[in-house]
Parts: structure tokens; C-alpha cells; sequence
């Protein structure tokens, strides 16, 4: 018996408008147990190479894994995959809330999405039964307007939805996929890939059960976490959030400010998760933030997920829109100088109602603001917008426009990258890998993150690996060598240190939070040093979900067989070493003010931590490309036959 999976993959191609059930065996799931690497496994076999990421014939496939809807914390995770618009190689973006779990419970472990229909449809799942509907009265309908109409049509307020919002319709480059209306996959542009299938939802409900081969190992698992939620720390991580780390960013000189000039804002506490929480939340006023200011992904005791009900400019700043996470906040807060975090938080609202990746989209803002600020761009050209450092104003108007991509904004829409190309100028500005936008992470303060940033499949990405900080020596010995023990990982290094060690520790890092991202657990819950849960209980999680003796070992295994997977693809499309570097202007700037001032990250270092990181991962050092006896060693033997290397 196939115990935690359904063992149902819904295959859906849009141009025949055709659906048909697969049923892997237990063996193909053992090499392939869902999220990132089963859909990388699909994003190969039906995509063609060289495919135009927004053709038909690009794959978009959303799986979950063995664990999803069990009882326990951090399970109801989702990954999309597909070809990215941005980079032209593999790309994957993790989502949580309750569509994870509900795909799960009507039936399924995976759906695979190819080709495009004619007309806008949407998919509808219900217990196993799956059909296509006409979705044109859904077209150029925001998030929460698509929710409300969906659940009166179906007659179910309990069914949950993944969408696209206007800007996936209308191809914006860093378009996201949306449910709740606030969660999403926001990363790589998977938005405009399911936009350019004229697929605008995809709705789920059942109500089968997940069978675990060891119910009691799951329940136990359950209890560790509620047990050691005080004491990990995790509870303050709930009560803030990711925002809670913008002061402590701030004070190490790594919070991105006015595009990446500086590490340090100098009004970074008016945008602070402290302050957030105190004023923003909803029910702040009456102190019930903790009851009401605060929402939760399936079975999840964190409760990090921001909920906030106020106003910006006689602008309702609605519940059901969340509230800003710490990427968002710097991207809208501090990398544009915009210290007003009632417009940040509108600014999230209005990605989230237009779905679309805060990050990209406030990055691309304040690169923008900066061609401006040196006079690359005039009022002409910005459509009578002063796009200065700090002014919320101006954000906000140009937001606005990149959303419906109106004017100035139609250009913004395509990404800062695409943007710089099509105006012909502002590329020493740029603040991107592999078409990507920087996350708010700064490897001149956390140096390995440098060239993890550099080698990542899909561009800059802060949630790839751990941060340099865990892996110090006080940091070590006082909260993580357990945890670190168990991947390996024993000799703590100075901070500013590139060595193989610190490569080391990237790479096995990276393994871990690769395996996370496949057997679809949050990254915030499950990781090697600070989660709730370490990688010990990963591997618990996976054995008592699916029955097989799975240990720390195998964990690693299953994520360096994702990540292996993910850069062979990219090598059959053509990307190679060169793309495997960062942005001029962190290689030539020097940051300024605060505890990172006169930093700018030397290409010497960089290249020379590229060299280290390939050896280790056993790829070829002029191309990046894995070498064909590493592709046999993680089980991709018949990638390097369709290599041919």
C-alpha cells in the first residue's frame, strides 16, 4: 500500500482541452517525492529545449508531497515549477495556506499543466472529479473578487484557489500565483506563465484522507513541536514574523537602502515588524493581535503569517490582503527610501489584489527610481512622475501603473532587466541574476550568500540556503551544532571567511533546504539550524508519512538530486557559468554608512568561491554543468544521456 501519497497525478493539457489520471508507482515516487524535483521531472520530459517560456509548450505543474495534510506543522506546502520568463531555465516558487492540504484531500499529489487554451478556463477539482470551466467572467478580475465569485458559483465557501490575478493575464514578467488572496508563489514568474495559458484558476476541495504509514509517529512529532515552540524561539518568530528582522538587519548593515547604495536606513525602525505589529495588525487597536492579527497555514501552531486591517490615504488596508512580510518591506520600505509603512503596506495589498511578486516588482520600482535620481529618466518618459527616493507618492503612482501596465509602468511590467534593455539604458543600476531581482538579503554582510546567489539555478534567492550568521562560532556552540551536526557541518567560521568550509556549509545547506522545497515542508518550520524542526525529524516526517527507512542521509540526497536536476536543465538551455555571477554594481560600489560602510564584494573572492562551491558539487568548473559521474551518482543517469556528456 502506498502510504501518504494519493497516488494520483492529474496530467491537463489546455490546447485539447483533455484530462487524464496517472498513477506512479511507489518506486517513482521514492526517486522523485514530489514538490520541486516531480516537477522538474515533468518540466523536462514535456518541454521542449529552447521552448519559449510563455508558449504552450512550457510546463506549469504544482505538487505537493507524502506529508502534505497531515497533522503536523509546516506540511501544507506547494511548489510550481516551469521554465522561467526571467531567466530561460528551470525555476520553482514554494506557497503555503490551505490549497497545499485541500489539493491533497480532492485526490492528487501533482497536477501537470500543458499547452494554452483559446478562451480563459479554470480548473475544478472535487474528490477525484476534474473538469475544465469557462473562466471569461473571471477575466481581469482581481484576487479577492475571483474568491468571492467562485465560492458563490460553486456553493462552497470552503474551497480554496489558486489564481492568477490581472497582471498574470496581462504577462508581467514577475507575476505571481496566487491563493487566499495573500499567499503566493511569487518568485520567477510562474504568474505569467499560467497567464499566458489563459488559465486563470485552479480550485480544489475534497475531503479524502491522508494515510500515514505511522499515525502515531506523526502525532508525536506534533507534540515535540508544540512542546519546543517557546523554547526554539519559533513563538517570537510568530509573533513578528519575517518582519521582525528588520532592525536586526538594519543594525548589521545588510537592509538594503535606496537600491542597494547603503545596508542601513536610517528610519528603518518607522518600518520595523515592532511597529507593524503594535499599530498594524488587526485588531491592534483593542490589543488582540495575537488573536486576530495573526493567521496560520494548515495545522500550523507558528502563526507568522501577518494580518492587517487599517488605512493609507482614505485607502482601506483590507484583511484579506495579509499584511507585508520583510522582503516586501524593503523592497517598497528601504531599497526605495520610503519610510511610511502604512504605504508599504498598501503596496503589498495592491500586488497581492493584482498578484504579482513584491519583490521583483518593488525592486524594479527602485531601480527605476534610481535611473531617475541620475538622471537616465526624465518626467516625460515617467509619465509626470518625480520617482525620488522616499517619496511614497510616487511609489505608489508607479506601482499603480506597472500593474495595469499603463504608460511607463507597461515597461516597469517586463522586469528590471527586460526594462534596462528595452529603454537602452540603466544596466549599471541593476540589481539582478539571471534576469531575477535581489531578495533583501546582502552577501557583503553574509558572504557566502554571494556566490549561492551567484550559482542558483533561478537567480538570487534568499531562502536557498542558510545564512552565514547561524554557522559563527558563539552562534554554533550556543543555539545550532545539533542541528548543523547531523548534515555534517562541525567547524564554525569567521563571518567574513569564503573558504571550503564556508562553501561547505553553503552547499549542505542548500541540500537541505533543496529537500525541503521537494518534500514540500516550510522552510521556515523545517531547516538545519534556528526552524522548529531540524533535519532529524525532515526525516522522521517523511518515514512516518511514507513508511520507507528514510534518514538525515537520504534528505540530502533527495535535495542534491533536485538541485542537480534543476542545473542540468538549465545547461540543456544554454545557460552556463557566465550566467553564475552578481550584479556590477555590488562588485564595484562600495556601500555607504553603517557597519557595512566601504564593503563592495571583490569578483576575486567570488570567482574564487565559485571554483570551491562547483568542486564540491562535483560540476564542471568552466561550464557549471554537472559532470555525467554526478549525474549518476544522485540517479539522473538519463539526464546526462539527453546531455550527452
Amino acid at each position: 500500500m502506498l502510504h501518504g501519497f494519493t497516488g494520483s497525478i492529474l496530467h491537463v493539457d489546455l490546447t485539447n482541452r483533455t484530462l487524464e489520471i496517472e498513477h506512479p508507482d511507489e518506486e517513482f515516487y521514492r526517486h522523485y517525492p514530489g514538490g520541486s524535483l516531480l516537477g522538474l521531472y515533468y518540466l523536462w520530459h514535456n518541454t521542449p529545449a529552447h521552448a519559449d517560456p510563455l508558449s504552450p509548450e512550457n510546463t506549469l505543474t504544482f505538487a505537493v508531497s507524502a506529508p502534505t495534510g497531515l497533522p503536523v506543522s509546516g506540511q501544507s506546502r506547494c511548489t510550481v515549477t516551469c521554465k522561467s520568463p526571467s531567466s530561460g531555465g528551470a525555476a520553482d516558487s514554494q506557497a503555503g495556506g490551505f490549497w497545499p492540504a485541500e489539493l491533497k484531500y480532492a485526490g492528487f499529489d501533482a497536477i501537470v499543466v500543458t499547452g494554452a487554451s483559446e478562451t480563459p478556463v479554470y480548473l475544478w477539482i472535487n474528490d477525484g472529479q476534474a473538469e475544465l470551466r469557462d473562466a471569461s467572467h473571471l477575466w481581469d478580475k482581481t484576487t479577492l473578487e475571483v474568491d468571492n465569485v467562485l465560492e458563490d458559483e460553486l456553493g462552497d465557501k470552503r474551497i480554496e484557489i489558486a489564481q492568477i490575478g490581472p497582471a498574470g493575464e496581462k504577462l508581467a514578467n514577475f507575476a505571481a500565483i496566487m491563493n487566499m488572496s495573500n499567499r503566493a508563489w511569487g518568485r520567477t514568474g510562474a504568474g505569467a506563465v499560467m497567464g499566458s495559458k489563459k488559465l486563470k484558476a485552479i480550485v480544489v476541495r475534497g475531503t479524502q484522507k491522508v494515510t500515514p504509514a505511522d499515525k502515531k509517529a506523526v502525532a508525536a512529532l506534533s507534540k515535540q513541536g508544540a512542546k519546543t515552540l517557546s523554547s526554539s524561539g519559533m513563538d517570537q518568530f510568530g509573533r513578528y514574523g519575517t518582519a521582525g528582522v528588520v532592525m536586526g538587519q538594519h543594525h548589521s548593515g545588510g537592509l538594503p537602502t535606496r537600491n542597494w547604495d547603503a545596508g542601513v536606513f536610517a528610519n528603518a525602525e518607522a518600518i520595523g515588524g515592532e511597529k507593524l505589529y503594535d499599530e498594524l495588525l488587526r485588531g491592534a487597536e483593542e490589543g488582540k493581535q495575537d488573536k486576530d492579527g495573526r493567521d496560520t497555514c494548515y495545522a500550523c501552531i507558528v502563526r507568522c503569517k501577518r494580518v492587517v486591517e487599517s488605512e493609507y490615504k482614505n485607502n482601506r488596508l483590507r484583511h484579506e490582503y495579509g499584511g507585508p512580510e520583510y522582503e516586501t518591506i524593503a523592497t517598497f520600505g528601504s531599497y526605495c527610501g520610503v519610510d511610511d509603512l502604512r504605504a508599504v503596506t498598501y503596496a503589498n495589498q495592491l500586488c497581492n489584489e493584482y498578484g504579482v511578486d513584491t519583490i521583483s516588482c518593488g525592486a524594479t520600482i527602485s531601480w527605476a527610481m534610481e535611473c531617475f535620481e541620475n538622471e537616465l529618466l526624465n518626467l516625460e518618459e515617467t509619465d509626470g512622475i518625480e520617482l525620488r527616493y522616499g517619496s511614497a507618492e510616487a511609489m505608489i503612482a508607479m506601482l499603480k501603473k506597472t500593474l495595469s501596465r499603463e504608460g511607463f509602468g507597461d515597461i516597469l511590467a517586463n522586469g528590471s532587466a527586460k526594462a534596462a534593455d528595452l529603454l537602452g539604458k540603466g544596466h549599471e543600476f541593476l540589481l539582478t541574476i539571471k534576469g531575477q531581482e535581489l531578495p533583501a538579503h546582502m552577501p557583503h554582510v553574509k558572504r557566502s550568500l554571494g556566490v549561492i546567489y551567484a550559482a542558483n539555478p533561478f537567480g538570487a534567492d534568499h531562502q536557498s540556503s542558510e545564512h552565514d550568521p547561524v554557522y559563527s562560532e558563539k552562534a554554533y556552540e550556543r543555539f545550532y551544532k545539533q542541528r548543523l551536526d547531523q548534515i555534517g557541518l562541525h567547524t564554525p567560521q569567521p563571518p567574513k571567511a569564503i573558504n571550503p568550509e564556508k562553501i561547505e556549509f553553503a552547499l549542505k545547506t542548500q541540500y537541505n533546504y533543496s529537500a525541503a522545497d521537494t518534500v514540500s515542508l516550510c522552510q521556515f518550520v523545517y531547516g538545519p539550524s534556528w526552524q522548529l524542526y531540524g533535519p532529524q525529524e525532515m526525516a522522521d516526517l517523511l518515514r512516518a508519512a511514507t513508511g520507507w527507512d528514510v534518514d538525515v542521509d537520504e534528505i540530502q540526497a533527495i535535495g542534491r538530486r533536485r538541485l542537480n536536476l534543476m542545473r542540468a536543465f538549465n545547461a540543456r538551455e544554454g545557460l552556463t557559468r557566465d550566467n553564475d555571477t552578481l550584479p556590477k554594481k555590488l562588485l564595484t560600489q562600495p556601500l555607504a554608512g553603517g557597519r557595512s560602510d566601504g564593503i563592495v564584494i571583490e569578483n576575486e573572492e567570488l570567482q574564487a568561491g565559485l571554483d570551491m562551491y562547483y568542486a564540491q558539487a562535483g560540476w564542471d568548473a568552466a561550464t557549471g554543468t554537472p559532470t555525467r559521474a554526478t549525474l549518476e551518482e544522485v540517479g539522473l543517469t538519463w539526464a546526462a544521456d539527453d546531455l550527452n556528456i
